[in-house]
């Protein structure tokens, strides 16, 4: 009797034991099937891919002159812009955790690229784009996506805030035709260059492109109010300002640099060796790439459930997929010889504006690039670089919201505080330092906060 019922509890241990393997292997792989494309992300195309399609050619002309100064801010080229917003557009459309968000090459990126470019030279884009892009996807399938909530939104508001005065001092030599300093800090290197571009003579015609491109941003939406002009209001301004401004260096034959001739290929040629990069500088500069792929792509798609409404679960952004996506996203990019990608919040929300219901916007975004890259090449050749930086410096305005940052500097002092240490550790040290110590010191301070005013937060 004493042997069976040992017996027995042998067998009962063990048919426990394997239903506990059971249901971790069943949940694992439920949770693998949410990090991979499904039926359920097209249910609303058959209603909804007409506007969709609109959505995304609206987009892609948005994209374009974004792309393309991007790249060239960087230090990796026009062509490079281009198949980043191809091809990690088309991918982070696909498997990323977003029904709306649009991916490519964005101001917050190149702030972390350019000093790296700087040093490394842009044979580091590659591995490094690799090894941030598997971090990226690794975050994702070990679940950290839900780590964004955690970030107070006074940080992230001043993070937004640095990262628009940076993307403008990174303008200057773009804007000025002037020598570009290197240097790992941009408030330091901006000066630097103003100051060499002044001792040498500044170059009118690019500073009057700058000028031009930024009055016709400006002003261009104020055609709406006017009926006659309400359907050419519809054409996003920015296109409109680099049109112009390219006719007007074409026709008067202005003295400006241009972006030239591109390959028009899908496909840049990159070193497969790490160059000057050392094991150290790539594991360092990866992470740091791979946080703010991380950070931005889920700020971006947070952002565009709330404007687009959405409250059911069922249609929200998945953290987790978000992350496994552009992760891939990037992988994708560095093969072709793109550089590292994030979802855009400009993009993205021009994308809910324009009325988009599914990913075929995305899509069809990344597929207008490919047309441009094949048929417009001639007309890309003579746009004016100071064109595409003043695009960009009215863009880190957009971005900045003045109007809303007096708002958010009349909450608490707290808030204030810590919004705009977290903007100005941004320009000063960098993005992932910016918000490691803006959150400590918010999280720090906030008890003190309660403390003062006699509230107990125990």
């Amino acid at each position: 009797m004493i042997i069976a019922g040992k017996r027995i509890h042998e067998i009962f241990l063990r048919l426990i034991a394997h239903s506990a393997r059971e249901r971790i292997l069943t949940n694992q792989m439920k949770f693998i099937r949410e990090l991979l494309p499904s039926k359920r992300d097209y249910l609303s195309v058959k209603s909804s891919w007409r506007g969709d399609i609109l959505a995304g050619i609206t987009v892609g002309i948005v994209a374009l002159p974004l792309a393309l100064a991007f790249g060239i801010t960087t230090g990796a080229g026009a062509e490079a812009g281009l198949i980043t917003a191809i091809y990690a557009g088309f991918v982070a459309a696909i498997f990323g955790g977003s029904h709306f968000q649009v991916s490519g090459p964005t101001g917050a990126m190149t702030v972390i690229l350019v000093p790296i470019v700087a040093k490394y030279g842009t044979t580091a884009l590659a591995p490094l784009g690799l090894a941030a892009g598997v971090l990226v996807m690794f975050m994702g399938v070990t679940r950290c996506g839900g780590l964004i909530n955690k970030v107070p939104w006074p940080v992230m508001e001043g993070f937004t805030l640095g990262i628009a005065i940076v993307i403008a001092l990174q303008q200057l030599p773009t804007a000025l035709a002037s020598k570009s300093i290197p240097g790992a800090n941009t408030l330091l290197t901006g000066w630097k260059t103003l100051r060499f571009a002044i001792e040498n003579g500044l170059h009118w015609s690019s500073v009057g492109i700058v000028i031009f491109t930024l009055l016709i941003k400006f002003l261009y939406p104020s055609l709406h109010i006017r009926p006659t002009f309400r359907a050419a209001s519809a054409i996003p301004a920015s296109f409109v300002a680099i049109l112009l401004s390219s006719g007007v260096v074409l026709i008067f034959h202005i003295h400006t640099p241009l972006i030239g001739a591109l390959a028009g290929s899908f496909f840049l040629k990159h070193s497969d060796s790490l160059g000057s990069l050392t094991v150290a500088a790539l594991i360092t500069a990866s992470v740091q790439i791979a946080l703010l792929a991380a950070i931005e792509s889920l700020l971006s798609a947070r952002v565009a459930d709330q404007m687009a409404h959405v409250h059911d679960p069922m249609n929200a952004y998945q953290p987790n997929r978000e992350l496994f996506g552009q992760g891939l996203a990037n992988v994708a990019s560095s093969l072709v010889g793109g550089m590292p990608a994030t979802g855009a919040i400009a993009r993205t929300s021009v994308n809910i504006r324009s009325h988009a219901k599914s990913r075929i916007a995305a899509i069809t975004h990344a597929g207008f690039l490919v047309i441009v890259v094949l048929l417009l090449n001639p007309v890309i050749a003579h746009v004016p670089t100071a064109a595409l930086a003043a695009v960009l410096i009215g863009t880190s305005y957009r971005i900045a919201k003045p109007a809303h940052l007096r708002e958010l500097l009349q909450t608490t002092r707290l808030d204030a505080f810590t919004l705009l240490l977290t903007a100005s550790l941004v320009v000063l040290l960098g993005l992932i330092w910016a918000i490691l110590v803006g959150t400590a010191i918010y999280l720090l301070l906030k008890p003190l906060r309660y403390r003062n005013r006699g509230i107990s937060i125990s």
